[in-house]
């Protein structure tokens, strides 16, 4: 289980448990599951997926932003 934040500096988009997430990486997309390495990341414009553990899929759209991963814990910094 892996647990996500992603924020704006408006509000708070999405908080909870994963099983994944997709991200528009500035180099390309990329998806990040369980046990993933630590990473830090710029995102760039485009779509964020998540698939949570009862495997509801949502998507946000983004301008930019940054993604942590470290421990399980996924937290998105971006504007929308």
């Amino acid at each position: 289980m892996m647990h996500l934040d992603i924020i704006t500096p408006e509000k708070k988009l999405f908080s909870g448990n994963i099983k994944l997430i997709q991200v528009p990486g500035t180099k390309g997309p990329f998806e990040i599951l369980r046990n993933h390495a630590a990473i830090v990341s710029t995102l760039s414009s485009g779509k964020i997926k998540i698939v949570t553990n009862d495997d509801q899929k949502s998507f946000f759209d983004i301008r930019q932003g940054v993604v942590e991963v470290k421990n399980n814990k996924v937290v998105v910094l971006a504007t929308v």
